[in-house]
């Protein structure tokens, strides 16, 4: 057994391609070495910015020989059929083997060293590799015949065990010799093996393991901050992209001048992120600091000074525009900037953005009016708000930095003396974004991030724009999903437009699912129709999770399931209910009271479960109708002794026709009972 090494050196990898490379190299060579029959014992893979490498552990040294079998026609098959076999074969009729009167070519091929299946796989990975981006370089990309590759390959180390498996690709042939760090190490390395490369590396000023360089960063950058008396900012996406930018990180601290804190930190932050790829901190207090990290990919003699002093002047610049767009923005009123929004399109058939605007403020200022959302006092502020929630748009920052869209219009409406309720709505209109994001609750907020939400899925929808199987150019999905956190997690009674229930119906499953509702449970309650109010739904399915995990819903579940069977194989259904109105067909079943004068005596269990039915249906339609779901539920338990009693005694199916016809009639009472809470067919178990 024995390990193989492969490191492809090139000019730089951009950090974000490094991850999904690694993947690939290990993807390919899997499928390469899977068809000469090789199996490594593990693979590893590392990424730099100037090298992607791959190592197999515990290679065989050969391939195994293998017999392959080929089925063919019979043996009294037309002449025809058996030169058409023998052609494809390359075989004579007397080296086919016959069984059972058909015949098959059998052929054994040979083990092979693994060394010639290696030779064969690396330009055979190398050619195949799907980067997002690539290039042709040097006289040969004249040709589109030429090597494409991220950036220009410029070295192969290609090792099985200790011996170097020979191959070129481009001109550029296979060795045991790779570089070192550009510049504290740019000499010439022969690594001995797989064994020896990581720590060869390290001693030449290059960490090739990116889970290593990234461990380095996080924690040196921590305590550079705290050394300061600082808090850094947490940025996972960060590590991994300095990780990526460097092969032998130094993180630095370094100061910027506290004038431009004066600008709002969520802008300092995303300009240093952004363009430089640095760090922030906070002091003590959770406010930023005018501090900043940035990551070094040399070892420097004076410390970094020099490094640090040269960031800090280009983040400086940077800082300089940011507050340049800052400060003019503040001088145009949010109202003026939004009178330009008639220059943006919305959508082709939708109109402009203050079009849109329009739509949002007039639906903001109903829900506040309605009773929806607050109470009817804040119906101008919702209003005003909406009128401004889009007015950044147009502004300097916010086309520098679009992912500042509606912050920075909360900053302005501020700054420039709006109301906090509007200033808060204009800022966090968009939310909640993603499933993690916060949901407003301000009642200002609230209106118009329901509204925004709720006419971009009524308008896509009138002009046939719903999302269809993965594609949704217009994230309505999301908007969906952003509405029902709005509603249910701020309780508001609002009906869902009769259009888009059966699409808000389909996003809350996905949602609830995840949450650990149990499908099921949501299908039963979805499953009775006619229900516009996702807080009331909620509430039902709620309640209907906690009963099912009971002894007696367990109980009750299983006894209904037993009643519906029976009428099933019976075929005991009524006429559908009048057109347009959404009844269950049990609801048209004539009743069975225990005074309904049946011409027979019914049995003791028979009359307890008329008089449980007697007292549990009222109770569970009143408790229906004034949303304590949890009392029906219970108002439903108390059906469970009769109905098991009834089972245990009572024949159903008797052969005396009245019997028969007014028992089935009572097991469908039953199911009519429970299904006013929710169709109990659709639940497991």
């Amino acid at each position: 057994m024995t390990d193989f090494l492969l490191e492809l050196r090139s000019e730089e990898i951009p950090a974000r391609m490094q991850a999904k490379a690694r993947e690939d190299l290990a993807r390919l060579f899997a499928a390469e070495l899977a068809k000469a029959g090789l199996t490594a014992a593990a693979t590893v893979t590392y990424a730099t910015p100037r090298r992607l490498t791959l190592i197999l552990r515990e290679l065989p040294d050969a391939t195994q020989a293998v017999s392959e079998e080929v089925k063919g026609p019979r043996a009294s098959a037309p002449p025809q059929a058996l030169d058409g076999f023998l052609r494809k074969t390359g075989l004579t009729r007397e080296q086919l083997t016959e069984r059972d009167g058909v015949l098959y070519a059998v052929t054994e091929k040979p083990g092979r060293a693994t060394a010639d299946v290696l030779a064969e796989a690396i330009p055979a990975v190398i050619r195949a590799f799907p980067w997002p981006k690539s290039m042709r370089w040097g006289d040969a990309s004249l040709s589109t015949e030429s090597l494409r590759w991220v950036r220009p390959l410029q070295g192969i180390v290609a090792l099985l065990g200790e011996q170097v498996v020979p191959v070129t690709i481009a001109g550029i042939a296979s060795g045991a010799a790779t570089l070192g760090h550009r510049f504290h190490h740019p000499g010439v390395i022969t690594i001995g093996s797989a064994a020896d490369y990581v720590e060869k590396l390290r001693a030449c000023h290059v960490i090739v393991n990116q889970d290593e360089r990234a461990a380095l960063i996080r924690d040196r950058a921590a305590a550079l901050a705290a050394e300061a008396g600082l808090v850094l900012v947490e940025d996972e996406g960060l590590v991994a992209e300095n990780a990526g930018l460097t092969e032998w990180p130094v993180p630095l601290l370094g100061r910027f001048d506290a004038e431009f804190l004066s600008v709002p930190p969520e802008v300092i932050q995303l300009t240093a992120r952004v363009n430089q790829k640095y760090f922030v901190c906070r002091d003590g207090t959770g406010k930023l600091a005018n501090a900043f990290v940035c990551t070094a990919n040399i070892d420097a003699h004076d410390g970094g000074a020099k490094i640090v002093e040269g960031n800090r002047k280009v983040l400086a610049a940077r800082l300089s525009d940011a507050r340049f767009f800052y400060d003019t923005d503040l001088k145009v009123p949010l109202a003026e900037q939004a009178k330009k929004l008639d220059r943006i399109v919305f959508h082709e058939k939708l109109g402009t953005v203050a079009d849109k605007v329009e739509r949002v403020a007039k639906l903001a200022r109903w829900l506040v009016e309605e009773g929806v959302v607050g109470t009817p006092d804040l119906a101008d502020k919702a209003e005003r708000a909406g009128r401004l929630a889009k007015a950044d748009l147009v502004t300097g920052m916010v086309g520098e930095f679009p992912e500042l869209q509606g912050l920075m219009g909360g900053y302005y409406a501020a700054a420039q003396g709006e109301d906090e309720a509007v200033a808060n709505a204009i800022r966090d209109h968009y939310k909640p974004v993603g499933q993690g994001d916060d949901v407003p609750t301000e009642p200002v907020t609230v209106a118009v991030a329901l509204a925004d939400k709720l006419d971009s899925l009524e308008q896509f929808f009138a002009i046939g724009q719903a999302p269809t199987g993965s594609k949704d150019p217009f994230a309505l999905r999301r908007s969906a999903l952003g509405v029902i956190r709005l509603i249910t997690e701020n309780n508001l009674r609002y009906r869902v437009p009769p259009d888009l229930l059966d699409f808000f119906a389909d996003r809350l499953k996905v949602q609830q699912r995840e949450a650990g509702v149990r499908h099921d449970l949501i299908d039963a309650v979805f499953a009775l129709g006619g229900e516009d109010d996702l807080v009331r739904l909620l509430a039902r399915v709620r309640a209907l999770q906690s009963f099912v995990t009971t002894d007696d819903g367990a109980n009750l579940l299983a006894g209904y399931k037993r009643a519906a069977n029976i009428l099933k194989k019976e075929n005991f259904l009524v006429a559908p209910a009048q057109a347009g109105a959404h009844v269950s067909v049990d609801q048209a079943v004539p009743p069975v009271a225990a005074d309904e004068g049946l011409s027979y005596t019914p049995e003791r269990d028979e009359v307890a479960l008329i008089a449980a039915l007697d007292a549990a249906e009222p109770a569970a339609a009143q408790a229906i109708e004034r949303e304590d779901f949890e009392g029906a539920m219970a108002a439903l338990a108390t059906l469970r002794a009769p109905i098991d009693a009834f089972f245990d005694s009572v024949i159903v199916n008797d052969a005396d026709p009245q019997k028969r016809s007014t028992r089935l009639k009572l097991l469908a009472r039953v199911r009519a009972a429970v299904h006013k809470v929710a169709d109990f067919s659709r639940i497991e178990g």
